[in-house]
């Protein structure tokens, strides 16, 4: 499956999580992100796969969520040309199936297709964990690969797979009055998903899906580490 037959932009907004706290990114360093990602606390991710569109079994894939660590904090996304055949048109985090140079390693995985992407060479790479594999509609079990990244250049897009490289600051991204529910009757099945809109200026980038939902973990994930930090 390629883009999906309803817009996800013109999907009604059921709700906005205005009530959840933030992330204190200001807070966030690296070492303690490196202490958070050795010795995770007790959490549970809370979205975990959405309803399948395609038989057979989850092939496993891998990305990156590249943490760039500038004056402020960024998240390094994609968004995907439209003539791919699953997921075109979308935005997403650098990363794609296992395959067999890859030997079942997620990590190696996510280093190499985001070397290949967006031509973040691995020595800016410093990976600090993964989350919970993520199972998507279209048949992919993704494991999302946390990283530190230092860049010493710019990002270099392949353009058969990458459209175009964009940033969004971390702190938008772990603020839940960003974090919009949005519900459709698709195919027989009650769909639901997050998006995180962000306007850049210029452009709207339309963070939605399984995107989106990897990055709601990464914040229940933050905010149980960062909570557990400031208590007394």
């Amino acid at each position: 499956m390629s883009l999906p037959s309803f817009d996800p932009r013109g999907v009604p907004v059921r709700a906005v999580d205005a009530h959840l706290p933030r992330v204190p990114v200001e807070l966030l360093q690296p070492a303690l992100l490196r202490t958070w990602f050795a010795a995770p606390p007790a959490w549970e991710p809370e979205l975990r796969a959405e309803p399948r569109t395609s038989a057979g079994p989850l092939r496993p894939a891998a990305v990156l969520v590249p943490l760039v660590w500038r004056d402020q904090p960024q998240v390094l996304l994609t968004q995907r040309p439209a003539h791919l055949p699953t997921h075109g048109g979308q935005i997403a985090l650098p990363g794609g199936k296992l395959e067999a140079a890859d030997r079942g390693d997620a990590v190696r995985c996510a280093l190499r297709e985001a070397h290949e992407e967006v031509g973040v060479p691995p020595p800016w790479v410093e990976p600090l964990g993964t989350l919970p594999p993520y199972g998507t509609g279209s048949g992919f079990l993704i494991t999302p690969v946390v990283a530190l990244v230092q860049p010493q250049g710019p990002w270099r897009p392949d353009p058969r797979e990458v459209q175009e490289v964009f940033e969004v600051p971390l702190a938008f991204l772990m603020d839940p009055r960003h974090h919009r529910h949005h519900e459709l009757v698709w195919q027989g099945q009650v769909r639901r998903w997050l998006s995180m809109p962000y306007h850049d200026g210029t452009t709207e980038r339309f963070i939605w899906g399984a995107t989106a939902g990897m990055l709601r973990n990464l914040y229940r994930f933050l905010l149980t580490a960062s909570a557990a930090m400031m208590r007394p």
